[in-house]
């Protein structure tokens, strides 16, 4: 559990350093133990601080009883909505869709993106795995990832993990969300940014793109590099480690 619960403190504490930068108020951060049904108490607090938006960081089935007992509240995406940052297609699957029509998600890749390549690209999913399988971010990034990991075996002439390291800086794919590019520097990934709204029909309607991919930033420059280490180290010895077995 500690590694679930530390790797959200680090988004909320992201967000929160995002929320300030923008003259944004945060009324509230709470956390659901993963599984848990109890979402009761969170909603009462969402409805006695009145929010303009939900920030989403739930994972898992958890959500499920959260949008269940948030509408059973009275609260709709017309009056607060909700950005979830963990519900892509196949989590939808398992949601009713009455509950979550209109509220918003935060991903680099959505399905129903309109270009070429990703048509051709979720046209060759279904064929293998079935009409009415869905594709999300995650699958879409393990796959631009394979090529990404061949172009640069490719280009290292080698399987050696360090010549592939060294060979991927600066690899670039034309992935189904886009153009993508690792980063030299850090070796993470330039990718865009999407907001897509959950629609009647299911899936999302995209709402808001980047114009260009967005290059990474392991450290937010909320704070200096020191300071976000401090702030890791510090959760890792209060919750004995996010690597400890059984925790």
């Amino acid at each position: 559990m500690a590694r679930i619960t530390y790797s959200l403190a680090l988004a909320n504490a992201i967000i929160r350093d995002q929320a300030s930068e923008l003259g944004a108020e945060v009324v509230g951060e709470e956390y659901l133990i993963l599984g848990s049904p109890q979402a009761e108490p969170i909603v009462e607090k969402i409805k006695a601080s009145k929010p303009d938006l939900i920030l989403n960081t739930i994972n898992g089935d958890s959500n499920i009883a959260f949008f269940r007992v948030l509408r059973a509240a009275g609260i709709s995406p017309e009056d607060i909505p909700t950005v979830s940052f963990s519900i892509s297609e196949e989590e939808l699957a398992n949601l009713k869709r009455k509950v979550v029509i209109g509220d918003y998600a935060a991903w680099n890749y959505f399905e129903s993106i309109d270009s070429p390549t990703n048509r051709s690209f979720v046209d060759r999913f279904r064929s293998r795995f079935g009409a009415e399988r869905v594709v999300s971010d995650p699958m879409e990034a393990a796959y631009f990832g394979v090529h990404i990991w061949a172009q640069a075996v490719t280009a290292a002439k080698s399987d050696d993990v360090s010549a592939i390291r060294l060979a991927v800086r600066g690899q670039k794919f034309i992935a189904p969300e886009g153009p993508i590019q690792i980063d030299p520097e850090t070796q993470h990934t330039s990718k865009f940014i999407r907001i897509g709204q959950i629609k009647e029909t299911g899936g999302f309607k995209v709402v808001f793109c980047s114009d260009v991919p967005i290059d990474p930033i392991p450290y937010p420059k909320s704070r200096t590099k020191s300071d976000w280490i401090a702030f890791l180290t510090d959760l890792q010895l209060r919750w004995g480690g996010w690597a400890n077995p059984g925790r």
